[in-house]
């Protein structure tokens, strides 16, 4: 079975790529004239004042489809002193010789050392603090502005010659090694920065405001939800919350566990106001001893197999307990020699000469030995951890340190990992019910002084909501047949292909030694021809040499072209690649960008682990995809009757931005954007991407004047090909579909990119600007929907628009797909701006396969920080000529 989406009224998340739908015979589309001469025209240099979008509110709800009863995992909240204020102050933090604090958990710990020592001077207020420069109260303070000494006693230190102190050195012995603790003054400023009045929520509830005090107070209610889970202890990922309980721990494999915790938040809703509450999963490092960490992250049996270089780069800034001491430590490095090799110098007073110090060079092995009757072991002959500063080492065995837990790992997850931790963390609908049902009650957020000064109370429910299924469309595939999906899904594998390519002339290298080319091959024939595919026998069969695979991966595609180039006698129309391990391997990035961007051929790229029909049918249909042709087609579209786009040249845009792992800042994100071409078709797409600054989600490349060198923008080359591929015909509406950007960037989205967009379409020469529709897609939320009982998940096609949405803007939830496994994740769709009226995923595809074409770790290690302060960004390697209008990211 193949998962697809098969949706007329909405558009929807693909987990999976769908059969691409098209026309029944290419010849009945016109042949392509080229352009000519006066496309493009001269450029109109006037500059026109940009249109100014606002996000448009909702026109009313939908009535198409049949009605069910549902649950949503929001709970109402009832507010019973409307007219409280919370007052907001500025904090800030240093200590005594002026040094700001930047820890957030130290400024926590001020904060509620403060609130202890002073409450009478703060009128007995309670705090809601954000443990960065966000202070709020109901209510005021006694006065605008306050200062305060505040004393807070560090972990424990005893100070003696216990343990190495700066340079290696123990401290010295005096009448101070008895203090079990040292304790340090800070001085904490408290100023008056805003009021914002709790009723801004029932106002914008009525529609009678605008969001911005609206949202403010929800970040203030969201704070406290925050406090409260950092009072107990937890590790805090925006708004989700994990506990250090193992119960709640699943080991992926490489050292990272996955720790279960919960989701809160407070959302204005047609409802009223509702705690949005969800199980979250996030990634810790495992904690337990250092040496163990390693060679499970390593996947290494001993500890002499352990690369240090990398040891080094993975254990920089984690902390770590010493057993010996239970002192806490933030690894800075690793010593320069082994532990029964570094020396360090030591201060001892002169036995002879009380009032004289006599310095020593000594060992860390012969330090623990001598002086803390510890005989080390396994970490004699290993590097030791530095946990010092940059020019003072403090050194401690590996064997005698162990990783504090809750740390979170940042780093992007093996397939291995991320197929571990979906199999560990999915919940069935009835689990997350009941879990979540608890969790309200169990939290008690009624009692938190800060909600309960506004008269705050939670409804232990979820809330009832109807949803509206969606009629299953039909699907025409190959010999006039048709094929209606079950339960979101349908199978190709006793069906034909709308429009089958043919593969006459292709070639199969092979990386895998466990691989048996020869009979994939055939199988692959045998299997194309079921489906309609005249695939011939491969020209050339090419394994890889032995000797090579301990090679780099660019060392090893290069080789493999060479010889692959050297058995050819003309371009091959496939090349079908047999990978060592899973697509996200290291071969993988450099083997695309030599088919896409130099060689310019299509390749498909395969790992089986077991070779079935139903694998070779699934490769079968991405190689059908890429090579042009035609896998199915929506029923409605294949008679002609697509509602808005049969009869005006439409264009349908999907846009998305792919970011590095959370922990590199130092790789540029890929933003690309898939354009329709082929109208009338509506499912055959290009690609373009560009990089831009890491982390950054709003596309700066849509539009660039043609003066700034050989880059005109992205949209120019999308609008060009849509005119070549579509009966010269130009698009005079456009729907947009735009991936991750969340509500605070939605006036970004219409008043830069939009903008952008229209700029490169007027640059064209165009005056008449197309009418768009402009339609964000959120994954990366935590409403979910069952079904009445609780007991299931919703069916696929259904759709809300009531009571969970938006209280004033044009939102949706859409679950298009069968929750087979766990909990469906619904989208949730907002219409920012519609003049008219699934393709962001391809362009999430686009931007992660292009992405692979840059080794970010050598960029990364190559890299230098320019005079202004920033990281260069380097430059995507355009795709060849060949494959440019080609679907290669499928």
């Amino acid at each position: 079975m193949m998962e697809s989406v098969v949706v007329i009224e909405e558009a929807a998340e693909v987990t999976d790529l769908p059969p691409l739908p098209g026309i029944e015979k290419a010849a009945e589309l016109p042949p392509l004239l080229p352009l000519p001469p006066d496309v493009p025209p001269k450029f109109d240099t006037e500059q026109v004042a940009p249109t100014v979008y606002s996000v448009i509110s909702r026109q009313g709800v939908g009535t198409v489809g049949k009605r069910i009863p549902l649950l949503a995992n929001h709970f109402k909240v009832a507010v019973n002193v409307p007219d409280a204020t919370f007052f907001q102050y500025n904090v800030t933090v240093t200590s005594e010789d002026k040094i700001s604090i930047e820890s957030k958990g130290i400024r926590r710990k001020l904060i509620n050392r403060l609130s202890q020592t002073y409450s009478s001077e703060l009128g007995g207020k309670s705090f809601a603090y954000d443990g960065e420069r966000t202070l709020c109260t109901v209510g005021s303070l006694p006065l605008d502005k306050f200062e305060f000494k505040v004393l807070l006693e560090e972990s424990y230190a005893k100070h003696s010659t216990e343990n190495p102190g700066a340079n290696g050195k123990p401290h010295e012995e005096t009448k101070r090694s008895k203090r079990s603790f040292q304790s340090k003054t800070f001085i904490v400023e408290i100023s008056f920065a805003a009021k914002i009045p709790l009723q801004s929520i029932a106002l914008a509830l009525d529609g009678v405001e605008s969001d911005t005090n609206s949202q403010d107070a929800l970040r203030v209610l969201n704070i406290v939800l925050r406090q409260q889970a950092a009072n107990r202890g937890c590790l805090l990922v925006r708004q989700s919350f994990f506990h250090d309980d193992s119960r709640n721990f699943n080991d992926v494999g490489g050292g990272v566990t996955g720790v279960r915790g919960f989701h809160s938040s407070f959302h204005l809703t047609q409802a009223g106001l509702a705690l949005n509450m969800d199980t979250s999963t996030t990634m810790i490092l495992k904690p337990g001893p250092v040496i163990d960490f390693l060679l499970s992250n390593q996947n290494v049996r001993e500890p002499r197999n352990i690369d240090w270089a990398k040891a080094k780069k993975m254990l920089k800034n984690l902390r770590v307990r010493a057993t010996h001491s239970h002192q806490e430590f933030k690894i800075s490095g690793l010593s320069g020699k082994p532990c029964i090799q570094q020396l360090f110098s030591m201060k001892l007073r002169n036995v002879d000469n009380s009032n004289g110090v006599q310095t020593v060079d000594i060992t860390v092995f012969e330090y623990f030995a001598k002086h803390c009757g510890i005989q080390l072991t396994s970490s004699a002959y290993l590097p030791c951890l530095d946990v010092g500063k940059p020019n003072r080492p403090i050194y401690l065995p590996l064997e005698l340190c162990s990783l504090v837990s809750l740390q979170r790992y940042t780093k992007e997850l093996s397939p291995m990992q991320r197929a571990s931790l979906v199999e560990k963390s999915r919940q069935k609908p009835q689990e997350r019910v009941k879990i979540v049902t608890n969790a309200v009650g169990d939290y008690c957020y009624d009692d938190d002084p800060v909600l309960a000064a506004c008269g705050i109370s939670i409804e232990r429910k979820m809330t009832e909501v109807e949803g509206r299924v969606l009629e299953t469309p039909k699907l025409k595939v190959g010999n006039n047949g048709e094929c209606v999906p079950q339960n979101g899904r349908w199978s190709f594998t006793k069906k034909a292909l709308l429009q089958p390519s043919q593969i006459d002339y292709w070639a199969v290298v092979n990386f895998s030694a466990k691989c048996d080319t020869s009979y994939i091959s055939r199988e692959l024939i045998r299997c194309g021809m079921s489906k309609g595919i005249n695939i011939e026998r491969p020209y050339t069969l090419i394994e890889e040499d032995p000797q090579l695979r301990r090679s780099d991966p660019v060392t090893r595609v290069e080789n493999m072209f060479e010889l692959l180039i050297s058995k050819l006698t003309k371009e091959p129309k496939l090349i079908l690649c047999v990978l060592p391990e899973r697509k996200n391997c290291d071969i993988y990035g450099p083997w695309k960008k030599k088919c896409l961007s130099e060689f310019g051929v299509v390749t498909q790229c395969i790992c089986p682990v077991k070779i079935t029909d139903q694998y070779l049918n699934n490769v079968l249909l991405k190689i059908n995809s890429k090579l042009g042709g035609i896998n199915s087609l929506l029923a409605i579209e294949h008679s002609g009757h697509l509602p808005l786009v049969k009869d005006t040249p439409t264009m349908i845009l999907g846009m998305d931005v792919s970011h590095g792992s959370p922990g590199r800042s130092d790789i540029p994100s890929i933003a690309a954007v898939v354009g329709s071409r082929c109208w009338p078709l509506i499912s055959r797409y290009r690609a373009s991407a560009r990089t831009q600054s890491s982390k950054v989600e709003i596309i700066d490349s849509l539009y660039k004047p043609l003066d700034n060198g050989n880059d005109d923008g992205i949209v120019r080359e999308l609008f060009l090909d849509f005119y070549e591929s579509s009966q010269r015909r130009k698009p005079t509406q456009i729907i947009v579909f735009r991936d991750g950007v969340s509500e605070s960037q939605f006036n970004q989205v219409l008043n830069i990119e939009l903008n952008q967009i229209i700029k490169a379409y007027q640059h064209l020469g165009e005056v008449d600007v197309p009418k768009f529709t402009v339609i964000v897609a959120q994954k990366n939320h935590h409403t979910k929907l069952f079904q009445a009982n609780g007991l299931e998940n919703v069916p696929p096609g259904t759709v809300v628009d009531t009571k969970v949405t938006h209280p004033r803007n044009y939102d949706f939830y859409m679950s298009a797909h069968a929750g087979m496994f766990g909990t469906t994740r619904p989208v949730h769709y907002h219409v920012l701006l519609d003049e008219i009226v699934a393709p962001i995923h391809y362009a999430h595809h686009a931007a992660a396969q292009m992405g692979r074409f840059l080794n970010f770790d050598d960029l990364s290690e190559a890299s230098s920080v320019t005079s202004e302060g920033n990281v260069p960004i380097p430059e995507l390697p355009r795709l060849h000529s060949n494959v440019k209008s080609t679907m290669f990211f499928c």
